[in-house]
C-alpha cells in the first residue's frame, strides 16, 4: 500500500511550535516512527508552507498513491484551490488530520474545505490522529 502524507503551513515546526497544543515531537522523528511502524507500507512525506507547492505536489500525485492523508493546516480553512487540487486527483482514500481539536478553537478554524472531499476527517488527537488514520486504512 502507498500512502502519503502531506503538511501544509508551519507544521514544520511540531514540537517547537505551541507544544501545549501540538505536542513535543518533532515532525521529522515521528515520520520516521511511522516508517519504521508500518515499514510493510511506502509512506510519502511532504509539507510546504507555501500554497502552491502543495498544489503542485497534490496535482503530482495523480494515480500514485492508495490514500492521501492531509493536514493542509491554516490552509483548511481557506484554499479553495487545494480543494481542487484534491478533486481533480485520482487518489482513492483522502483522508483530513489536524492534531488540535479544530471546533474547540477559534471560529475560524471550525470550517474545512477539504473536509468536504474526505473520506475521513481525524481532530484532536495530536500526532496520534496520523497513526490512525493509517491504521483505518488496514481495516
Amino acid at each position: 500500500m502507498k500512502i502519503g502524507i502531506i503538511n501544509g503551513p508551519n507544521l514544520n515546526l511540531v514540537g517547537t511550535r505551541e507544544p501545549s497544543i501540538y505536542g513535543h515531537m518533532a515532525m521529522d522523528d515521528f515520520i520516521t516512527m511511522l516508517r519504521d511502524k508500518y515499514a510493510n507500507m511506502e509512506v510519502s512525506y511532504f509539507q510546504s508552507n507555501h500554497e502552491g507547492e502543495l498544489i503542485d505536489y497534490i496535482q503530482d500525485l495523480d494515480k500514485q498513491l492508495d490514500a492521501l492523508i492531509i493536514n493542509a493546516g491554516a490552509f483548511s480553512h481557506t484554499s479553495i484551490a487545494i480543494l481542487d487540487a484534491l478533486k481533480a486527483v485520482d487518489i482513492p482514500k483522502i483522508i483530513e488530520v489536524h492534531l488540535s481539536n479544530i471546533y474547540a478553537r477559534e471560529a475560524f478554524r471550525h470550517h474545512s474545505y477539504i473536509s468536504t472531499i474526505a473520506h475521513a476527517c481525524i481532530v484532536g488527537f495530536g500526532l496520534k490522529g496520523y497513526e490512525m488514520a493509517i491504521d483505518s486504512l488496514l481495516t
